[in-house]
């Protein structure tokens, strides 16, 4: 999916859309939640997310600059009228003696017309004038920088809505676990009652549970509020209200990340975005070349070369002459008493050129090359750190995920042993071979394999979703642009 700003009005119209499709929809069959795939999600931060939205402002902005900078190397044309009523002529003196007057005098002339006019056009064009010429192509740089800057936000957006999206499911699988676990101590707690009723156990055994359950209930309230802020960071991340309701699809403890498909048909957006991007787990040496054709971050620091390098070609421009030629056509007409409106006027052309070389500025223009010399450098000196940079995010993301796959198997064992083990140690109570303790035993041994399995799983995505972005191959962004 390419990223261009035209792109935005239709993202936003497909948000309002969505938005009206589900309005619609809860208002048929009164249904509250809002389903939304992680695909959906993405398209709405595209369009909605405020970051992006400025971003593409900023193309926009720069498609103007262009314009303006066309404007330097177009003729200039102004028309102009101009028309002066006399009320009282205005006086000039003389000597006297012009006029046959006695020596040393003056003699009060009146000199002019009632109505005066005089209209026409200048048309004025750069032959020559080199900072024109560089900002022309300066103008078409910053635009390409604005484009890279709009290609690098959504990716970082893209991130960022994958991750929050992710996070839902985490919360939510946080708030399943509990209530999982209260719901198997409250039929322990019933079944133990029944038991020390019957006087097969003490009543410590009952205390226990309690405690137990007690325990667990603030956990749960704690998890329906992260699952809350949960669904606050997503709504954030799509540009959506904060309180808007929707429903995120998928479940993380269904979630295989070794295999190539969904096992559960909720997960299958999930494992789609997850496969866009393949990766295959190694320990191979970062292509620095490869990250610095794909990454965002990398690509604004070479579109900034390349806009640094026209600046200094302007600065030099500054030391050569700038030749400009114009034309000018004007009508003029003088009038006494009552106007007739140019009846009786007259017309002249004149065509000039203009040659300006300016010789000495105190040294300006040469402190101003030098300084663009250096930020030019400076810029240079942010790539290399960006690429060392860019390589350490993609080493980190990439161990992130080794680990993961080397871990995952030995986690998905660990959750299928520990329910078998919870599975047994209840029949053994049930048939009275076991005890309470090894029962209670049992359930803290599968809460902690269910939410490390539910972890392991949420880290995955989200190291997934950095690593995408690290090597600069998001989904739904071309890495052509």
């Amino acid at each position: 999916m390419k990223i261009q700003p035209e792109m935005g009005n239709k993202f936003s119209l497909l948000a309002i859309l969505f938005v009206l499709m589900l309005s619609t929809a809860q208002a048929q069959t009164g249904n509250q939640e809002r389903t939304l795939t992680l695909e959906q999600a993405i398209e709405l931060a595209l369009a909605n997310n405020p970051q992006v939205n400025r971003a593409i402002l900023a193309v926009e902005d720069a498609d103007q600059l262009v314009k303006i900078a066309n404007g330097e190397v177009y003729p200039d044309i102004v028309s102009s009228i101009n028309y002066t009523r006399n009320i009282e002529i205005p006086v000039q003196f003389v000597p006297g003696e012009f006029f046959g007057g006695a020596p040393g005098t003056l003699v009060p002339i009146s000199f002019g017309t009632d109505n005066n006019w005089q209209g026409g056009f200048t048309v004025s064009q750069n032959i020559f004038k080199g900072e024109a010429l560089v900002a022309l192509k300066s103008s078409a740089v910053f635009k390409e920088v604005q484009k890279e800057n709009l290609r690098a936000t959504s990716q970082q957006i893209i991130t960022q809505t994958r991750i929050a999206y992710y996070g839902v499911l985490a919360a939510k699988e946080q708030l399943r676990l509990q209530n999982a676990q209260i719901r198997r101590l409250e039929t322990s707690l019933r079944e133990t009652e029944a038991r020390a009723k019957a006087g097969i156990v003490d009543d410590y055994s009952v205390l226990r549970i309690q405690v137990q359950l007690n325990n667990q209930k603030p956990q749960q309230i704690e998890a329906e509020y992260a699952v809350a802020e949960a669904y606050r960071n997503l709504n954030i991340a799509i540009g959506l209200p904060i309180n808007f309701p929707v429903e995120v699809q998928g479940s993380l403890s269904a979630y295989d990340i070794l295999s190539d498909s969904a096992t559960d048909p909720s997960n299958a957006h999930l494992k789609k975005v997850d496969r866009m991007n393949e990766y295959n787990y190694s320990s191979s040496v970062i292509d620095s070349a490869g990250l610095t054709e794909l990454r965002g971050d990398i690509r604004i620091i070479d579109a900034n070369l390349n806009l640094k390098e026209k600046e200094i070609l302007a600065v030099k421009s500054r030391f050569l002459p700038t030749i400009t030629a114009s034309y000018n056509l004007q009508w003029s007409a003088a009038e006494p008493e009552e106007p007739t409106f140019f009846e009786n006027a007259s017309r002249f052309q004149t065509l000039g050129v203009n040659v300006s070389l300016p010789l000495f500025q105190g040294f300006k223009r040469v402190a101003n090359l030098d300084r663009a010399k250096i930020q030019y450098k400076d810029i240079e000196e942010q790539k290399r750190m960006a690429i060392m940079n860019a390589q350490n995010e993609v080493a980190s993301a990439g161990e992130e995920l080794n680990k993961i796959y080397e871990t995952a198997s030995a986690r998905k064992q660990a959750l299928e042993q520990a329910q078998e083990g919870y599975t047994r140690a209840k029949k053994r109570l049930e048939n009275g071979l076991g005890s309470q303790l090894e029962l209670t035993e049992a359930e803290v041994q599968v809460r902690e394999a269910e939410v490390n399995y539910a972890l392991m799983v949420f880290n995955y995505l989200s190291a997934k979703a950095n690593y995408d972005l690290s090597i600069g191959k998001v989904p739904f962004i071309d890495t052509t642009d």
